[in-house]
């Protein structure tokens, strides 16, 4: 019997192998398939609950101890690799500022990791944070279901929530082959360590397949697999589509009007998102951008009350406030506990394909704009100088970096640059089509097309 286990972590993994093909493939190639999830059952469509078994896990709170061994783990693999300016900038940020017990603490992790970082002291550490929660209750409950269930292989949707070490120790201990998706294009040249040491990994592309073997040197090869990402399966998926007056309605916009996108970040890296929106509606209001309408998309990992005085303000904007729930309250990471309905996966593809340009904060939504060959321009107004938050430094990231040298973006520094490279784009939509064919190719290493499929069948060759 194959048994695939999948463990779902948060809402981006909700959308990503539930809402996409995923359950299907992987029905076909696995005699059994079972979820267990960081999030609430009540989550799930209950057409799903009838047909696949769904494990509600247990909320993972923890311990001070175990938080102090998992916090030196990931500064420490930070300072092994500080010369990526990703990390450098993480590990800079994360640097406490007052003096709490907890911040005297992380101060001391700073101090003894400048010194020692190489992988094997990461690995010890690793072995004591794992001890440390060894015999929590909650790790006992997850050790005793996987004897249980007996799953012959364990599917991590996330390689970094740290609330899902302890069900990962519970896999090790019962020698369940685990395999790890690589959540998203930034995280392994910016981000702290992994959760843990899984066997196998699935990534997006050759290039993040190279990066994985530099930042996790133990990992061979062989056990990597570039797969793409379900991530964006749903614009090909007819269940997600939407005819461009259906569009047009539900957005009430004017049809005889080009449409500008503006994409926000959350609050804690999208300082300027405001400024960039005024900038832009100012502008078609003074006719420096001419026959157009702006659509502004929020972030899902935040409520749009921030933005109330510029609606107010500026009432001929249209907003697309992304219809995610919210599934349970007071989580460690709330945000994690928020999941996509239907209803937004088709609102965000319609504004892919029938908006004409996407102006954004140098995320992973240009991506989706170039899948459908749209241009991209990325605002980038703050800066040490300036006073407004310093979105400049993300310019300096490694991942974000092979975007600039692409040529599929273009950079807005200020507002004059924002508006003439708007007129630019609006003027020429194809002038950079081939770079951003090319940046899509480097980033997505697979077609969109069949990646469920492509997934499924590379679990069940990596653990078959």
């Amino acid at each position: 019997m194959k048994k695939l286990g999948i463990v779902i972590t948060d809402g981006v993994g909700f959308r990503n192998f539930i809402m996409s093909d995923f359950l299907a493939a992987a029905t076909k190639e696995f005699d059994s398939v079972t979820i267990y999830s960081g999030l609430p059952i009540s989550a799930f469509p209950t057409k799903l609950i009838e047909t696949v078994a769904i494990r509600e896990l247990t909320v993972f709170e923890e311990p001070k101890l175990t938080w102090f061994f998992r916090k030196w783990k990931e500064v420490a693999h930070l300072q092994r690799f500080k010369s990526f300016y990703g990390m450098s900038d993480t590990l800079k940020s994360g640097y406490p500022k007052e003096n709490s017990l907890r911040a005297i603490l992380v101060k001391c992790i700073y101090a003894v990791t400048r010194v020692i970082h190489s992988d094997w002291s990461i690995k010890q550490i690793e072995k004591l944070q794992f001890f440390s929660f060894s015999k929590h209750e909650v790790t006992q409950s997850y050790i005793h279901l996987l004897a249980k269930e007996e799953p012959t292989q364990l599917f991590f949707t996330h390689q970094r929530p740290p609330y899902l070490a302890p069900f990962l120790y519970a896999a090790i201990k019962h020698k369940i082959p685990t395999t790890s998706f690589i959540f998203s294009w930034d995280n392994l040249a910016s981000k702290g360590r992994m959760l843990g040491t899984f066997d196998s990994f699935l990534v997006w592309s050759n290039l993040m397949k190279k990066e994985l073997l530099h930042f996790y040197p133990n990992v061979t090869a062989d056990k990597v697999k570039v797969v793409g990402t379900p991530q964006f399966e749903p614009y090909t998926m007819e269940q997600y589509s939407c005819s461009k007056d259906e569009f047009y309605t539900l957005f009430d916009l004017d049809k005889n009007k080009r449409i500008i996108c503006f994409s926000c970040a959350d609050a804690s890296i999208g300082g300027n998102d405001p400024i960039v929106i005024k900038a832009i509606v100012k502008a078609i209001r003074a006719g420096k951008i001419t026959n157009c309408q702006l659509v502004v998309r929020t972030s899902p990992a935040e409520e749009a009350t921030r933005f109330a005085a510029i609606k107010a303000e500026f009432p001929e904007i249209s907003w697309n406030n992304p219809k995610w729930i919210l599934t349970r309250e007071n989580h460690a990471e709330a945000w994690s506990q928020r999941i996509p309905s239907i209803e937004d996966i088709k609102d965000l593809r319609a504004l892919l394909q029938y908006a004409d340009l996407n102006v954004n904060m140098c995320s992973t939504m240009s991506l989706d704009f170039m899948l459908f060959d749209k241009p991209v321009i990325n605002t980038v107004f703050g800066n040490l100088e300036n006073g407004l938050y310093n979105d400049q430094r993300f310019l300096n990231y490694d991942h974000y970096k092979k975007v600039i040298d692409s040529g599929a973006v273009t950079i807005a520094k200020d507002e004059k640059e924002l508006v003439e490279q708007i007129n630019e784009a609006l003027a020429n939509p194809a002038g950079r089509s081939l770079q951003r064919k090319g940046l899509v190719a480097m980033q997505i290493s697979a077609s969109l097309e069949g990646t469920s499929k492509r997934i499924a069948q590379s679990l069940a060759q990596l653990n078959g």
